[in-house]
């Protein structure tokens, strides 16, 4: 009975509550741009801190569709030479603002908190949205600050010791378990990249280890361990707006591809449809490979080898576009072995983010392979703890992973408010009977 007087006195008070709550909730749909002065701002950002921008940006209307909005803010990501992240804001004029357009970079240094990153983000975006609120009622109630580097003083030239290299090394472990398993893995790299206008050079290695470890109820204990290494090395020549050759190379070794070693050489020539400098908002490639490979094998293959040396040669279209409307990222790849091209690969991959309508947006991802190249397949029959846990890679013709999605929202276009109560979690999930 206490429990009930309880529960009932809650649903009292939250009818209370609710009943004060449509006076509240009706102020932020009657200000609109026009009553507050404010332009209305669509920022259109994956990997942006929202509740931040929604704060330290508070001069402007934050809305939730681009349909509503008098700005449209694109921010594109990729990463620089020194392994930082150059953050491309693309301001795009709607309405009034129609044929206004801007753009604006961050770039954020490797060694960069989160927070100095998005401070940074939110300063580029208030300094492009400036000329936009310049122009509205809410002009009068902005400042703008500074600091000068002092009169007659000129920007000098970067003198950089590391020659733009950059080194990196990673470790990292995982391990998870309960009373009938266990599992880990490790996992280690090193890198060194250089980038500039005309070249582009990597290098990286890694390696991993990875176990798991089984009870069963009658007692018997089964334990699964796979590894491997990999060396990387890319170099490329850039040879105008549009053009570029280059070279990779790569030697690896993996037990779940029954390969104690694969190596590979293979120079490349690419050519952008589109200049490389508008790689943030669009890029289509063509790029064609030959390539010399070597494969010693753990156990001898269905082929009847153990080591081979074949050529081999590649087509890769690849799209990545990023517009108002959404995003596509769609290459398709084939490739054969010269030696015979019968034993080919064909795979196609496509990510796509569509807003079709105001509040209506639909999200498709997925890939697909035809596979007739599976040379490393060992011969002999698997286990049936092997096939379950995928010890080694089984033989197969094709395939496939797709993902589609659609998302429908409305009422309210603002999204200027930020509550974080009740956000906390233990990290699991708890569930209610």
């Amino acid at each position: 009975m206490k429990i009930r007087s309880i529960i009932l006195r809650a649903a009292v008070a939250l009818s209370a509550a609710s009943a004060l709550t449509p006076a509240d909730a009706q102020q932020p749909a009657a200000a609109d741009s026009a009553a507050t002065g404010k332009p209305r701002v669509f920022i259109d950002c994956e990997r942006c801190d929202d509740d931040f921008l929604r704060e330290d940006i508070a001069w402007i209307d934050h809305v939730r569709d681009r349909a509503v909005a008098d700005v449209h803010v694109l921010v594109t990501a990729q990463r620089t030479g020194s392994g930082g992240t150059e953050y491309t804001a693309n301001f795009i004029g709607l309405r009034q603002f129609s044929g206004k357009q801007d753009t604006l970079s961050y770039f954020s240094r490797v060694a960069e908190s989160s927070d100095q990153t998005r401070r940074g983000i939110s300063a580029v975006l208030k300094l492009g949205l400036v000329r936009y609120a310049a122009r509205s009622p809410v002009a009068s109630t902005l400042m703008i600050s500074g600091r000068a580097e002092g009169p007659g003083v000129a920007a000098l030239p970067v003198r950089d010791r590391w020659n733009l290299w950059v080194f990196r090394t990673s470790a990292r472990g995982f391990f998870n378990g309960e009373k009938t398993s266990k599992a880990g893995n490790l996992f280690g790299s090193v890198s060194a990249n250089r980038i500039s206008p005309a070249w582009k050079t990597n290098f990286g290695m890694n390696i991993n280890y990875s176990e798991n470890k089984f009870t069963f109820n009658d007692g018997r204990k089964f334990n699964n361990y796979s590894r491997g290494y990999g060396a990387t090395s890319l170099i490329v020549k850039s040879l105008g707006p549009q053009w570029s050759v280059g070279q990779r190379a790569s030697v690896s070794s993996s037990t779940f591809l029954n390969q104690e070693l694969a190596a590979r050489v293979a120079p490349a020539i690419e050519y952008n449809f589109f200049p490389y400098a508008e790689s943030t908002r669009r890029q289509l490639t063509l790029q064609y490979s030959a390539g010399l490979n070597h494969f010693r094998y753990e156990d001898t293959t269905i082929y009847n080898e153990i080591r081979e040396t074949l050529g081999d040669q590649a087509l890769i279209a690849s799209l990545d576009v990023k517009q108002p409307w959404g995003s596509v990222s769609t290459s398709l790849e084939a490739a054969a072995f010269i030696h015979d091209f019968s034993k080919q690969r064909l795979v196609f991959f496509t990510n796509l983010d569509w807003r079709l309508i105001k509040g209506l947006s639909v999200s498709l991802s997925g890939n697909a392979s035809l596979i007739r190249d599976q040379l490393y397949i060992a011969g002999g029959e698997l286990s049936d703890e092997q096939v379950l846990l995928r010890r080694r890679q089984l033989a197969t013709s094709y395939r496939y992973f797709v993902s589609a999605g659609l998302s429908y929202s409305f009422g309210s276009i603002y999204s200027n408010v930020v509550n974080s109560r009740f956000g906390g979690t233990s990290g699991g999930t708890v569930f209610f009977f």
